[in-house]
């Protein structure tokens, strides 16, 4: 279990759950990812299983664009008056190159969760590590400048204009920086420091922009912690981070990218069929080594 309070109720993948559940999760999906991990580890949080490309499921979004943003989006838009205490923004697989794991495993991320961590700071990232995304991704007024001079168009360079697109009247940062990839929690109250009006506005503009779906769902990747209130670069010290989000306060870390093996940049951004049982190359794996 998750430490912290535990709540107790049915999760139901038909309906969105009972409202009296004020722990969540609000999961990004797809029709050929399994997401019943979610339920059979952690019974008692309420899940809002979005899957995209199928317009009947029982929760879908509009139009399938801006990839986790659209889902994060109409969770927040649909349930803004009465939002649980605390929400985690997740992806749907158990298993994935960017969890905050030796070998890469939600379960293992989401059941070390210090959950008063979570809800005294309001929004966190679930990651600590700074491979990808920290100390900085993105310089956008210099990236700005060379637009049109590539053969292919970074989020990098559209960075700029779409920060002025979703955050009208504020100065476009010189640097953004946060550890990918768009898991986080955000408690009620941190939600509501902003109006319904402003993320509506982000909705249309992922709705509306001219940008690769790609290219929309990294800058919203790259905005959340700034609509949550934290600066352009949010990279908190890795070896603080581990102790207050995970409760792993005796790691020591030579830089904030090596942290005694508890995160590694894997080969390959799609994990193989069979992890963590069978390994990169098709192996046969001892699965407690991977730890080592």
């Amino acid at each position: 279990m998750l430490s912290g309070t535990r709540f107790s109720g049915i999760v139901s993948h038909s309906k969105p759950p009972s409202r009296e559940k004020e722990y969540a999760f609000v999961v990004a999906s797809r029709s050929h990812e399994n997401t019943t991990w979610l339920n059979h580890y952690f019974p008692e949080w309420a899940e809002y299983v979005y899957v995209v490309d199928d317009p009947n499921a029982a929760l879908t979004v509009s139009v399938n664009k801006g990839r986790e943003s659209m889902v994060y989006l109409s969770f927040i838009i649909d349930n803004y008056e009465n939002l649980p205490e605390l929400t985690i923004f997740h992806h749907a697989l158990r298993y994935q190159w960017h969890n905050d794991d030796p070998i890469y495993d939600g379960v293992a991320v989401l059941r070390q969760l210090q959950i008063d961590y979570l809800l005294s700071a309001g929004y966190t990232n679930l990651r600590c590590v700074w491979v990808i995304g920290c100390p900085g991704e993105f310089h956008p007024l210099d990236d700005e400048k060379t637009l049109g001079t590539t053969a292919e168009i970074s989020t990098g360079q559209v960075y700029a204009n779409a920060f002025r697109e979703l955050f009208p009247g504020e100065e476009v940062p010189e640097l953004v920086g946060v550890s990918c990839c768009a898991q986080f929690s955000a408690t009620r109250e941190k939600i509501r420091e902003r109006p319904k009006s402003d993320y509506v506005r982000y909705l249309d503009w992922v709705n509306s922009t001219d940008l690769e779906d790609y290219q929309s769902g990294r800058v919203l990747e790259y905005s959340w912690h700034m609509i949550f209130g934290k600066p352009p670069v949010h990279c908190p010290d890795a070896e603080t981070c581990y102790c207050e989000l995970f409760g792993l306060c005796n790691i020591t870390c030579d830089s904030p990218s090596s942290c005694e093996g508890r995160y590694t940049l894997p080969p390959f951004s799609t994990i193989p069929e069979g992890w963590p049982e069978i390994g990169w190359n098709g192996e046969d794996t001892n699965v407690s080594s991977l730890y080592g």
